[in-house]
């Protein structure tokens, strides 16, 4: 080093440590370190499956050591994708987990700023009581419950109750904009007719004086035998080279997404079909519904049977194929593809290799 270039760097040095106690940094000192920054377009983090036969037991287990109430609100497991750590979480922005209620549970109406969603998975009869609505659920149904709203869910049937939760927290908490709180009573009592936000948005129609006044949808559920009739609708006239026969549920006051921060999908993989490969900006969690296949993420091979969750990261190619002779494979999924869109950031790409279908390199390992 030249004597010039070496004063250089004594100076250098003497003005990083002025920076220091004045909690400044130069940006060319730090540039390229920051692991959320970078450079390529793959992956951030690894994908996650987690199976329904060993989170089902575990849940059971669960079920006979834990009451739900002021000290334990939810009896709620979570899916925690080690990419993502030290977040507990499927993936950098969104929950993934399930939750049970058993015969004469009552867990405590609260309010949050996170956003969720209920996917029911098994059992029928028990009820979300959602700023004021009672919603009965049944497997298959998808219900909505918007940031704020109050809610508490009860079971009076005489079987347990399985759903999915998707939440945003990560994102609401990398925002600092987490908060929650409760109500005054146990549980809200109903103020509306079960049923009310059906009445009023359910048929794809909606009343001429209603207008949005809030990027969340109005109605808070969409029952399965009305989804799942949608789906062998579309599957006789249309699919997707990507992903199948897919639809979005849409905010019948909008026609756009169903939450400001959640897009929620589902998805029928045909038997024998094998989709091609893509991949875009948003991070997916799936959950199958029904049947078993595979998605191949980045080269590597992932099984999924019923029950089974799915944890997608950004920015990975996948592709999904259903093997079977005879049996249609559903997928639901919730993304955050809005908070893309919002901000400009949403890209997609499409695998123009091998016809769209990557090499298979490995099998992942049994999770």
């Amino acid at each position: 080093m030249t004597s010039e270039r070496a004063d250089v760097q004594e100076r250098l040095e003497e003005l990083y440590r002025e920076l220091e106690p004045l909690q400044m940094e130069a940006l060319w000192r730090v540039q390229g370190v920051d692991p959320a920054v970078r450079s390529e377009a793959g992956a951030p983090y690894q994908p996650y499956v987690w199976r329904w036969k060993e989170l089902r037991a575990l849940m059971e287990r669960a079920g006979d050591l834990v009451r739900t109430g002021p000290e334990a609100e939810r009896r709620v497991i979570i899916l925690t994708n080690p990419g993502v750590a030290p977040s507990r979480s499927a993936t950098h922005t969104l929950l993934a987990n399930l939750q049970m209620v058993i015969p004469g549970d009552v867990a405590p109406t609260h309010r949050h700023t996170a956003t969720a969603i209920r996917f029911v998975i098994e059992g029928s009869g028990a009820s979300t009581i959602v700023d004021g609505e009672p919603v009965v659920m049944h497997p298959g149904d998808l219900v909505l419950t918007p940031a704020w709203s109050w809610h508490g869910h009860v079971n009076e049937s005489d079987g347990p109750m399985f759903w999915m939760d998707g939440l945003d927290s990560p994102l609401i908490r990398s925002l600092r904009a987490g908060i929650q709180e409760r109500y005054g009573e146990e549980l809200q009592l109903p103020t509306k007719d079960a049923g009310d936000s059906m009445n009023r948005y359910g048929a794809n129609l909606r009343p001429v004086w209603s207008a949005a006044s809030s990027p969340a949808s109005p109605l808070l559920q969409y029952p399965w035998p009305q989804t799942e009739e949608a789906l062998h609708r579309l599957a006789k006239v249309d699919a997707s080279p990507y992903d199948d026969v897919a639809m979005e549920y849409s905010n019948p006051l909008t026609g756009g997404h169903v939450l400001p921060t959640m897009a929620c999908w589902i998805q029928m993989i045909r038997p024998g079909v094998h989709t091609q490969a893509h991949r875009h900006m948003n991070s997916v969690a799936y959950h199958v519904f029904r049947g078993r296949g595979a998605t191949i993420i980045d080269g590597v091979r992932y099984d999924w049977a019923q029950g089974d969750f799915l944890a997608l990261p950004p920015r990975c190619w996948h592709e999904h194929l259903n093997e079977s002779a005879g049996e249609e494979a559903i997928l639901f999924s919730i993304t955050d593809t809005p908070v893309f869109e919002s901000l400009n950031l949403q890209r997609e790409e499409v695998y123009a290799e091998r016809d769209g279908r990557q090499v298979v390199r490995e099998a992942a390992a049994a999770g």
